[in-house]
């Protein structure tokens, strides 16, 4: 399996000058290969490949006076643009005919000076390298203080240098991990994710939800006015457009240590889990929207479903139209829909009096096991 692993990376004054200039000639690369293709389009000509897009946009490119300084930086993440213009007309492409999952991808757009999270990828034939002191070398930028937070499993084979809203450098190593089963275990577990709880388990464990976007609203709402009251273009605008990135970055930092945290304890303390799909699109565009999007559920369904692959343990998703809510976990009679108000309620089958959530759980959780029987039955 390929993970990625994320640094924070601190470059001194000259070497964020040499990552701002390596940015932009990487996105010029890119607008220019992008024009050349649209142009072609345009005119009904065969699009023009890498290779021929590469000779004319980089190795001659070089030789002339507007742009000799494409020579000053590596030329490995030039040629990576073009290859991530190339993914993004597969991706394109495959989203028309109907062989990409998800929702529709757009045409491939031009980048922007302006765009306030740029990146640049160098493969092994940078010849990038971490030195024995635990920096982290570039070909002309040189050797950059890495923030070590945990060792790497293996050995990278790229490095991504990337320069969010707010300021901070990060460095993204691709690295392949092999599978480390953990011991069995005897539990199996159902969730119920939620807004009032943010996830309710099968054994009756009921997991807060920390709000973090709804602690940080008065913070958020303070910077935001700060940048509205500055003009256009000023240098004042500029830093409080920082202070408003650094804020909202804050909150989703805590919201993946959150996700993280919990996902990996469940993941060890159970050998199944089960979680019910849930249709994350059309909430956000209720009036729970904001709610719906603080908390983030796709992203921690993603952290357990990558993490119980890794680990050995089983992985299900129970479909979204299971009727959690309504059936009675205890005789299964479906008891018809309640309103969001009723938290606890009577089963008319066998009067058994239910908590919403945890009952929600347990019908998941038996749901999940039927399943995975069927599934591993086939196979």
């Amino acid at each position: 399996m390929q993970l990625r692993y994320n640094f924070r990376v601190y470059p001194n004054a000259d070497q964020c000058t040499d990552l701002a200039r390596a940015f932009g000639c990487s996105r010029v690369v890119y607008n220019d290969a992008l024009r050349a293709r649209e142009t072609a389009r345009a005119e009904g000509e065969a699009f023009p490949k890498t290779g021929e897009l590469s000779t004319r946009l980089i190795t001659q490119a070089k030789g002339t006076e507007e742009r000799s300084w494409l020579g000053e930086v590596c030329s490995v993440i030039l040629q990576q643009s073009l290859r991530d213009l190339d993914t993004a007309y597969r991706n394109f492409f495959a989203s028309l005919k109907g062989k990409r999952k998800g929702p529709k991808v757009g045409r491939p757009r031009f980048k922007s000076r302006k765009d306030h999270r740029q990146s640049i990828r160098f493969t092994a034939n940078a010849r990038w390298k971490i030195t024995d002191q635990g920096k982290l070398w570039l070909p002309k930028v040189g050797e950059v203080k890495v923030k070590w937070s945990r060792a790497l499993p293996s050995a990278p084979s790229t490095v991504t240098v990337i320069k969010d809203a707010a300021g901070r450098y990060f460095a993204s190593f691709v690295v392949e991990t092999d599978d480390t089963p953990l011991r069995e275990s005897a539990d199996d577990v159902g969730i119920d994710l939620g807004l009032g709880h943010f996830a309710v388990l099968s054994d009756g464990t009921k997991v807060s939800n920390p709000r973090f976007l709804r602690r940080a609203e008065k913070k958020l709402r303070k910077a935001q006015k700060d940048l509205s009251r500055k003009r256009e273009g000023s240098n004042n605008r500029a830093k409080a457009r920082v202070k408003v990135a650094r804020a909202h970055a804050g909150v989703a930092d805590c919201r993946r240590e959150f996700h993280h945290q919990l996902s990996t304890t469940i993941i060890r303390e159970n050998q199944a889990v089960f979680v019910e799909e849930l249709c994350v699109k059309g909430l956000g565009r209720t009036r729970l929207a904001k709610s719906v999007h603080d908390a983030g559920w796709s992203a921690f369904v993603g952290m357990l479903e990558y993490k119980a692959q890794r680990y050995g343990r089983t992985f299900v998703k129970v479909g979204r139209f299971l009727p959690s809510s309504q059936t009675c976990s205890v005789c299964w009679v479906v008891d018809g829909p309640k309103p969001l108000h009723v938290r606890t309620w009577t089963c008319s089958g066998c009067a058994t009096v239910h908590d919403r959530d945890v009952n929600a759980s347990r019908v998941v959780l038996a749901a999940g096991r039927k399943l995975a029987r069927e599934r591993e039955a086939e196979s």
